[in-house]
């Protein structure tokens, strides 16, 4: 099996949606990530840190997923990274009620000794300088580097983010900040000027419009499938970009036409984690369900057309 190494937050989360609301639940990009990656054939590898308040269940959850817990940090006396956030009504805006970085300001990531060769490597939303000195542990170049980013790194560490831009091979972001990192409205201009920056590859997250993915001037779009019910789209990101490598990772092949399954793939997974709040819908979902929905998928896309 592949191995993929996944750098992330581990987190607690407090959620608000025109739905419902929570108390402090499980979260973090490198939580997603790894959920969905579980669904495919690949040992994976979490690199985090969390502080003590951290509930060791579910860690052992996640070794029982087959996720390595022995790169996240266990710092004695600290806390948690914690955001709160509440959604408007469309579900696209959200306003940051809180944010406390606790031990997350001063993490050092450390790759354990039998993930410093990974096949491929997951680069979820950290400061760049971090992401920067996992790639600097690994001394043989992955198969494919995927790296998810966000405005505020463009704000605030942009000399930073444009080094790691450098090491990587695939980007995965929404539509306001390919915007942002490129200077380009059109998105078609902004794959082209963002694989100037470094990767090959540009995947552009659009929510419930879908995934765009650019590669050498060939466009393939992915639909999101329309929900009847979505309760909270704070993971639908990363279980996205958990699902890419996953499915990339698991079937062993980086071409281009594997990466449209691939979105696909991801697309499909986001779907499920939009329908509860936290994890909790990619904690227990099945096989069967991933099968059928993507029968859906299917049939949200094909058809058959006579040209004149």
């Amino acid at each position: 099996m592949s191995k993929l190494l996944i750098v992330g937050t581990v987190a607690f989360d407090a959620i608000e949606t025109p739905f419902g609301k929570t108390e402090k639940i499980i979260g973090g990009a490198a939580t997603y990530l790894s959920l969905a990656a579980s669904q495919f054939k690949v040992d994976s590898c979490i690199v985090s840190v969390i502080g003590n308040d951290f509930p060791k269940e579910y860690l052992e959850f996640l070794e029982d997923r087959n996720i390595d817990t022995s790169g996240i940090e266990i710092v004695p006396e600290g806390k948690t990274f914690f955001w709160s956030g509440k959604y408007h009504n469309d579900l696209n805006t959200r306003d940051t009620l809180a944010t406390e970085l606790n031990v997350l300001a001063n993490f050092q990531p450390k790759v354990p000794e039998k993930f410093k060769e990974p096949d491929f490597l997951m680069l979820g939303n950290l400061h760049p300088s971090v992401q920067m000195a996992v790639i600097q542990q690994i001394p043989k170049r992955p198969k494919l580097v995927v790296l998810d980013t966000m405005n505020y790194w463009m704000d605030n560490a942009w000399d930073e983010l444009m080094e790691v831009l450098k090491k990587v091979d695939v980007i995965t972001i929404n539509d306001e900040e390919a915007r942002q990192l490129s200077g380009e409205y059109s998105l078609v201009k902004a794959a082209q000027k963002i694989y100037s920056m470094g990767p090959k590859y540009v995947v552009i997250k659009k929510g419930e419009h879908g995934a765009l993915l650019f590669y050498d001037g060939k466009v393939f779009f992915a639909p999101a499938l329309p929900l009847e019910e979505v309760f909270d789209p704070t993971g639908a990101g990363d279980t996205f970009a958990g699902g890419f490598i996953g499915y990339l990772a698991g079937t062993h092949d980086i071409n281009f036409e594997n990466m449209k399954r691939a979105v696909i793939y991801g697309s499909n997974l986001a779907s499920f984690s939009v329908e509860k709040f936290g994890t909790r819908r990619m904690e227990y979902l099945t096989k069967d369900e991933i099968n059928r929905r993507l029968q859906e998928f299917k049939q949200l896309t094909q058809f058959d057309i006579e040209l004149n």
